[in-house]
Order: structure tokens, then C-alpha cells, then sequence
């Protein structure tokens, strides 16, 4: 059958995938172009099902939020390679996602996969982005962080972003945010305070310190009291408000919010990051 390479160059164009795919496609298609998408996407997929065993332990990681700043969002997606993952078509894949996610106020993954682009579907954009690169990708994760004021942050090799909420706005509440955000991008909190700490945690790193503290060859009339003064410093060094401040070591964060407004407090966070 002719294909005419106006209509291969057509379906390059709309897909991206390579010449000689698309001529293919279409042959097999017999000259019908959305048909042709179709064989295209299915190719993707086997792509897909051959790779769905490999890790993809690099990719993009990327915050957002809405311009009234109440609704944020923060994904990742996964590729094989660092190689791929500074791929500006891939790049653009994450930001595209992230932004249809946030246009949408998506809450989960799957409704973020099941949103539609370009009369298909997120998961097929994916998919499709998988066919060309021909490395496993995949949407990791997703989360979303709604509250009066939600700051993010993303660091500027995108392996880490952060998003972060406040119970209200005051005076310079970007730059409050942006402050607390990197705080938890490079310290790295497990909660926002003390009592946010599930118990369960407390527990297992009481019994971790209490085996270390015997190991140590402490007299075991003290042990129990050593152990618990080093589960107060995990707790202190492990949550947002008792960490020491990066941007003012005389203060913890708990302080500086505290001075700047002492009804302002941290709602909620988030921190995605590669290899983590």
C-alpha cells in the first residue's frame, strides 16, 4: 500500500514516535490514521508489559499549586535512567501531568491517570511517552496538600519538592514558606510535632535506643532512662517544630513561626524524593 510521507510525517507529529513506526502503523492500518494511533499505543504497551519487571528508580519530581495557593500538588514520575529522566520531552510529560492534576484538583493517582488529554487519557500519554523512549514509566506517586495557604518547593535538580501548609496568611507568607519548605526538603521531618509522632514509631525507636544503650554496657538500673533521653532527641531532631531553624541555628522552627505570628502554625506537609 502507498503511504504518502505527508501522512507518516502527520502521524510523527501527533504522536512522536519514529518514522518508520509510523509508516508501519499505517501500512498495517491501511492508510487509517486514528487506527494507526491506536497500533502505535498498543505497541507502547507491550512495551510496557515486556519493561513492567525493570525498576525505575530515577525520574522527576515536581510541586505545584493552584494560583490562590489552597490547593498543591506534588508528583513523581519514574524512568530507568538518569539518561531519560534530564529528557526535556519527559520533563515536559511530568509538568504537563502536574498541571492537568492541578487544573482538575485531582485528590488520588488514579483519578490523575483516568483525567483526559488530548481526547485520550493521562495513562495513555504515559504510555505513549513509553513507546517513544522505550524505558519503563511510570506515575510513582502523587499527593496533595489543601489548607488557607499551601507553599511548595523544588530543588533545582527536581529529586526533591516539597508542599507545605498554613492555617492562614499573614505578611509575607510566601517567603515564610518558602523557609519552612526547605527546612523539611533538607532536614528531612517524619512529623510536624511531638504528639503527631504515631506511637508505634515511639515504640520501636524506644527499643532500638534501649538495645544500643545495653550494648553500650550501661548498668541496667539505667538503661531504661538513657534510652528514653535518646528517643527525646530522635523526637526533637525527627519533627518539623523542634528542629533547629537552617535559616537561624538560635531558633527552632516552631520559634520562628512563633515570632512571626504565634496563632500561625504548619498544618500539614509533604516531601517526595528520589531514591528515599
Amino acid at each position: 500500500m502507498n503511504i504518502s510521507a505527508q501522512d507518516v510525517y502527520k502521524l510523527r507529529e501527533r504522536t512522536g514516535a519514529g518514522v518508520m513506526d509510523c509508516k508501519n502503523a499505517l501500512i498495517e492500518a491501511e492508510g487509517d490514521f486514528e487506527k494507526a494511533i491506536e497500533i502505535l499505543r498498543k505497541k507502547g504497551q507491550k512495551i510496557a508489559a515486556k519493561r513492567a519487571d525493570r525498576a525505575a528508580n530515577e525520574g522527576y519530581v515536581i510541586a505545584g499549586v493552584l494560583p490562590n495557593h489552597s490547593f498543591g500538588a506534588v508528583l513523581m514520575l519514574n524512568c530507568e535512567t538518569d539518561f531519560v529522566s534530564r529528557n526535556q520531552e519527559f520533563i515536559k510529560a511530568a509538568q504537563d501531568i502536574l498541571s492537568i492534576a492541578l487544573n482538575n484538583k485531582a485528590k488520588t493517582r488514579d483519578e490523575v491517570l483516568n483525567l483526559p488529554h488530548n481526547n485520550f487519557k493521562v495513562a495513555d500519554l504515559i504510555n505513549d511517552l513509553l513507546g517513544k523512549i522505550g524505558e519503563k514509566i511510570e506515575l510513582s506517586n502523587y499527593n496533595i496538600l489543601e489548607a488557607p495557604y499551601v507553599g511548595i518547593y523544588n530543588h533545582h535538580n527536581n529529586r526533591v519538592a516539597v508542599l507545605v501548609g498554613f492555617n492562614k496568611i499573614v505578611p509575607n507568607i510566601e517567603e515564610i514558606s518558602d523557609n519552612v519548605a526547605m527546612q523539611i526538603a533538607s532536614m528531612k521531618p517524619i512529623a510536624i510535632d511531638m504528639d503527631d509522632v504515631p506511637e508505634e514509631t515511639k515504640q520501636k525507636e524506644l527499643e532500638i535506643a534501649i538495645e544500643a544503650t545495653r550494648n553500650e554496657g550501661k548498668p541496667e538500673n539505667m538503661i531504661e532512662n538513657i534510652a528514653r533521653g535518646k528517643l527525646n532527641k530522635f523526637l526533637k531532631e525527627s519533627t518539623l517544630l523542634n528542629q533547629e531553624f537552617i535559616m537561624d541555628s538560635s531558633l527552632t522552627v516552631g520559634k520562628y513561626l512563633q515570632k512571626i505570628d504565634p496563632e500561625l502554625k504548619v498544618t500539614g506537609f509533604v516531601r517526595l524524593a528520589l531514591g528515599e
